[in-house]
């Protein structure tokens, strides 16, 4: 099926602009600009308020904003935007003491069209416990804006980040990316985006749709309700129009086609039953395959999705285990 839909559409490729601007697909990586601290709503109800605001962003008015429960001695947590629209904006976790940490950043699903970070916040607090920084991030939903706008959002953050590496104790060579569900499908984006990201070591993908085409075909009137659902998620992000009519841009969201020999490890977790079966991350395994990168997937029994699927027993612990073989190695 891959090759049948990369013969119907050609390979037809879709960076990085300045912090405060809101950010086209730009080819050209620019360098981002500097945080600046915005007001979020608090992503957990019983949240403490964390450490003093970091230093003063040059930037006009910069305000400290409401920030997840650190609970751990030295970590701080703060919000930032890395855009102009409401939605470019992350949770940032960092700890004070101690060498620069590899980064997580966390994207969280929601069909491309809802979602937000706050659903992550104990997925985020996790892996600041294990020691990393960590970088939990919104982005513009399909609403907002269409494809690419949504890969754009998180290759701008990442650049924010590691630009201003030194101020969150970051190691800006060493970090993954961990999406859920829609999250995941951007993550692996990013991750095949040109020959590879400068610093990413890996990419998880925790019931990803990497294939956008497959989603639409199997979202007919013979797929079950979600798969129709995706279906239709699938047409919003591509604009509102089908693969017939914009071929381009379907093309561009297609993460299988996009594969490249500088592209980092990936590992992908499905059901066996889920709705975003298991042969989407298997397309996008023989693309990388075919140009000598490695992926990993592995499939659960079951039909649990995204963030149940990942606390299905074993799971997390695999992508913990996964993650840190990927970001071993000194700073760079």
């Amino acid at each position: 099926m891959a090759t049948a839909v990369r013969t119907a559409l050609g390979m037809g490729a879709a960076a990085l602009t300045t912090l405060m601007l809101a950010a086209p697909d730009a080819r050209a990586a620019a360098p981002a600009g500097d945080p600046v601290h915005r007001h979020s709503a608090s992503p957990s109800p019983s949240a403490t308020p964390s450490a003093p605001p970091a230093s003063p962003s040059p930037s006009p008015s910069p305000s400290a904003s409401a920030s997840p429960a650190a609970a751990q001695s030295g970590v701080r947590v703060r919000t930032y935007a890395y855009g102009s629209h409401a939605r470019q904006i992350m949770d940032v976790w960092w700890h004070t003491t101690g060498p620069r940490r590899p980064a997580v950043f966390v994207i969280h699903g929601g069909w491309w069209s809802g979602g937000d970070k706050k659903y992550m916040t104990s997925i985020s607090r996790s892996y600041s416990q294990l020691g990393y920084t960590v970088v939990n991030l919104d982005y513009r939903l399909s609403g907002d804006a269409a494809w690419p706008a949504q890969r754009t959002d998180v290759l701008t953050a990442v650049n924010a980040v590691r630009r201003h590496a030194a101020l969150f104790n970051t190691d800006p060579n060493r970090y993954v990316l961990l999406g859920f569900s829609a999250g995941g499908h951007l993550a692996a984006a990013a991750g095949t985006y040109g020959d590879g990201r400068p610093g990413l070591r890996g990419v998880v993908g925790i019931s990803p749709p990497v294939s956008p085409l497959s989603a639409f075909a199997d979202g007919t009137e013979f797929g079950t309700k979600e798969q129709q659902k995706l279906r239709k998620a699938a047409i919003k992000l591509a604009g509102g129009c089908t693969p017939d009519k914009c071929p381009r841009v379907w093309s561009s969201m297609e993460v299988p086609f996009h594969a490249s020999p500088g592209d980092p490890p990936m590992l992908a977790f499905h059901s066996s039953e889920e709705f975003v079966p298991p042969y989407q991350s298997e397309m996008l395994k023989e693309s990388l395959a075919s140009v000598g990168v490695r992926m990993t997937v592995k499939t659960m029994a079951g039909t649990q999705h995204s963030s149940p699927l990942y606390r299905e027993p074993g799971v997390a612990e695999t992508v913990q285990a996964w993650i840190a073989a990927r970001l071993r190695g000194a700073a760079r």
